[in-house]
């Protein structure tokens, strides 16, 4: 089964003032130790974002694992080792059939029956989220909290991703309630390197 590292970085666009101020970040973070990491634009066009995509792939190098958000055609383009995708995006098998089998796919999920219906498709890990109040969405769903953590390792072996409003000091509980990894954006925006570098350290 595929093991997904317990810090995962979510380098998301619309957090940074431009391009540059974002290639910083992600150079920082990669910096820290970090094996996997994220590429979010929620409102980039497409080429924009494959060419963002692509400088991260040169820059990054090839020993930081890089998923796509959202654009499965992207992920091919830039050639990124895996895709995540919504429950307002395209099917998990219609992913699966763009970026082929060998390509990571993970899944978000806000509750019991979109986790459970995302167990049966071909992801190879889920997200469950959010765990904490969120400022990373303009219109968050419900926050799920710990015990709806607990509730959603029950329902799935799958690789388990927690997502929203993680920080440094909450992430350990995370992944003592059942979570294989922590997915985090806003808590990284300070001093990258350095909030990178904790992460690890709190997560062991």
């Amino acid at each position: 089964m595929l093991v997904v590292p317990r810090f995962y970085p979510i380098l998301d666009a619309g957090c940074f003032a431009d391009a540059a101020e974002m290639f910083s970040a992600a150079e920082e973070f990669a910096a820290s130790g970090i094996t996997l990491l994220q590429y979010r634009n929620k409102s980039g066009n497409a080429r924009q974002m494959l060419a963002e995509a692509r400088e991260l792939r040169t820059r990054l190098g090839a020993n930081i694992k890089l998923i796509m958000n959202d654009r499965a055609d992207l992920c091919l383009a830039a050639g990124f080792d895996g895709l995540h995708i919504g429950q307002d995006d395209l099917s998990s098998e219609a992913a699966r059939r763009i970026i082929g089998p060998a390509r990571w796919l993970g899944v978000s999920t806000h509750n019991p029956e979109q986790l459970v219906m995302a167990d049966k498709t071909s992801a190879d890990y889920l997200a469950i989220g959010p765990i904490f109040t969120t400022s990373s969405k303009a219109n968050p769903d419900p926050v799920v909290g710990l015990e709806g953590l607990r509730q959603a390792r029950g329902l799935t072996r799958k690789p388990l991703v927690a997502i929203g409003g993680t920080t440094r000091a909450n992430a350990r509980s995370v992944i003592d309630a059942g979570a294989d990894a922590v997915a985090v954006i806003s808590d990284l925006l300070r001093d990258p390197r350095k909030s990178a570098e904790e992460f690890i350290r709190v997560l062991g």
